[in-house]
Order: structure tokens, then C-alpha cells, then sequence
């Protein structure tokens, strides 16, 4: 695999240097600042580029978005601070960034702090961009005396919070349906999400928590880590952990939770914008379930993967651009 790293800081990129080759990877190429980053991005495209945020002449987030835009490639945001730069990260991943992750540092006595979270990263894409894992995963149900509200299903990942935004800044606040949203999305960046979604929008977003219950009107967020069911009576569950999924957390994992979980007539599921085709064939269980089923058009998609992979077996009932998204569901739901 060959990693591109762009970083204005030189302990930095000595730092990423020294990991990608203990990892066995391949350094493509350095580039000091972002339209340094484009140009030898589009001259020598490689599998993965390392995205710095903050740098001089053209910043990270600009970058990413050329490169989208001019030579596609899996982008990993690679920033100090996460919290300090997340107005950026949110505008980075909105562009197509796959990821974010701190900058790992030289601590004491020459060990690499966070070099762990950074691999981690770099494989989890590696695969990403190779073959799909399967795994079959059973619903846990639980019993409830409450009447589960119709649901609105929003499945995300590459540009997700941008095309998350523009959705959820279109419905109204008296919206008749309860909403859950399962976006990639790196764990430790999950409740920096919520909030950040909660500013974008007249409805309430917050992080999902293991027994939360179904509210029409209200916004649950998966959390990044866990991967995220609903069991009867629209009660959330949450695993202990990854698991072996491939996503953490699964659209399909989630979207195919809600088939066994009592949910009334009259529900929606959203496909965004993503790489891979992680919740099109839970898209499609719902869909042979009586769902409504939406996928979001190629022209407005960042990466045209999961709703790509929808429209091919024909598990979306309708295809719309996201500028039109929130009307369509507000249609459907009236």
C-alpha cells in the first residue's frame, strides 16, 4: 500500500514517515501544504493520502476537497487536535476525508504515541478497499409497554456529515417521526458529531446510549465504537464492542435490526453518500419489509458507493439528491 503524507510540520512527517514503513506501507510521496498536496496527488494517485488540516497556502480541508474533486482517493484526516480543528474535520469528511485521527507523537525515550490508532485506521481502509465481510448478526429484543413512533433510518459514511447536515437543517421542528442516524465515524469523534449536527438543525441531536427509547422528533446518533440495534418497542441496544463487523458501527448490522423490531407502517430508510456498500443489502430487507426506501443520487453523493450499491439490486424505492431529500421525507411522513 502507498501512502501519501501532507503535513507543513517536519517532526510530523518524520513521525508518520517512521510508522507507515513499520507497518510495512510505502511512502508515495510528502507534500508540505495542501496545493502541494493536490499537485502530486493527481500526478501520482496513491491507495491512502494522510491529511494534515492546519497548514499554510491552502489548508487541509480545501485540499481534500480538490483531490475529491480531480484525482479520487481514500483521504484519512490526520490533525493535533480533533476537538481545537472540528469546524474542519466536519468540512474535510463533508468533502470526502474517510476518517480523523490525532497526530501521533515522539514520547519518552523515542516511543511512537498513538501509532496504534493511526494503523488501526490505515488497515480498517485497507479493507475497505478490498474485499466486503459478511456477518450475519441476530436482533436483541427486548419488550416494551411504549408505542414505538414511526422511524426515519439514515445510513452515512464518506461526506456523511455534510449530507447529514443538509437533511436534518431542512425538516421541521414538529417532525412526526423518530430519527436514528448511523454514520462512520471514529468513536472518540462521535459526541463531537452529535453537537456539531444538534447546531445544523431545528430537532434535537444526541449521542445514542444503550436503553434510550424512540421520541417522534428526536435525533439518536450511533455511537462510533459499538455497533447499534433496536430491539421491540424501539428500545437501543449497543454491543460491547466491534465485534468482527467490518463498519462499526453497520448500517446493515442496524438497518437489518429493525426488521424483527416491531417498527409501525409507514417508516423510512436513507442511504447517503459512502464508500462501499455497507447498509444495501439491509436496505433491501427493508424494503421487501413494505419500507419506504430512499437512496441518494450519484450527482450529489461525495462517493456514490452505498447508495450506488443500493440502487444495483434495487433495494431503494427512490432515488433523490440531497437537496431534495428532506422534502421527499417530509411527503412521505405527512
Amino acid at each position: 500500500m502507498r501512502i501519501g503524507i501532507v503535513n507543513d510540520m517536519a517532526m510530523a512527517v518524520e513521525v508518520l514517515k517512521r510508522i507507515v514503513n513499520g507497518a510495512g506501507f510505502q511512502v508515495a510521496w510528502v507534500a508540505f501544504n495542501g496545493e502541494e498536496a493536490v499537485t502530486k496527488c493527481c500526478r501520482d494517485v496513491p491507495d491512502i493520502v494522510l491529511m494534515d488540516l492546519i497548514m499554510p497556502v491552502m489548508d487541509g480541508a480545501e485540499a481534500t476537497r480538490r483531490i475529491m474533486k480531480e484525482c479520487p482517493c481514500s483521504i484519512l484526516v490526520v490533525t493535533a487536535s480533533i476537538e481545537s480543528n472540528a469546524s474542519k474535520v466536519f468540512e474535510a469528511m463533508g468533502a470526502g476525508a474517510l476518517d480523523v485521527v490525532t497526530t501521533p507523537e515522539m514520547g519518552i525515550g523515542g516511543a511512537l504515541e498513538g501509532a496504534k490508532n493511526l494503523t488501526a485506521k490505515i488497515s480498517l481502509i485497507r479493507r475497505l478497499q478490498g474485499v466486503e465481510v459478511e456477518k450475519e448478526v441476530k436482533p436483541v429484543t427486548v419488550a416494551s409497554l411504549k408505542r414505538t413512533p414511526r422511524l426515519l433510518a439514515i445510513g452515512s459514511s464518506t461526506g456523511g456529515p455534510t449530507a447529514l447536515a443538509t437533511v436534518l437543517g431542512a425538516l421541521p421542528s414538529d417532525f412526526p417521526a423518530a430519527i436514528v442516524i448511523i454514520q462512520h465515524v471514529d468513536g472518540s469523534f462521535s459526541e463531537n458529531l452529535a453537537n456539531w449536527l444538534n447546531g445544523q438543525t431545528k430537532l434535537e441531536v444526541s449521542l445514542a446510549k444503550r436503553g434510550d427509547i424512540l421520541h417522534a422528533g428526536k435525533v439518536l446518533l450511533a455511537p462510533g465504537n459499538r455497533n447499534m440495534l433496536l430491539g421491540t418497542g424501539g428500545i437501543v441496544h449497543l454491543t460491547d464492542g466491534p465485534g468482527e463487523s467490518l463498519y462499526v458501527p453497520s448500517v446493515d448490522i442496524f438497518f437489518k435490526s429493525l426488521c424483527c423490531a416491531g417498527i409501525p407502517e409507514g417508516s423510512a430508510a436513507v442511504l447517503l453518500t459512502g464508500m462501499g456498500a455497507d447498509g444495501a443489502k439491509g436496505l433491501l430487507e427493508l424494503r421487501e419489509k413494505g419500507w419506504m426506501t430512499i437512496a441518494q443520487d450519484k450527482e450529489s453523493s461525495v462517493v456514490w458507493g452505498m447508495p450506488g450499491a443500493a440502487v444495483k439490486i434495487d433495494a431503494a424505492r427512490k432515488v433523490s439528491s440531497i437537496d431534495n431529500m428532506a422534502q421527499v421525507l417530509i411527503r412521505h411522513f405527512k
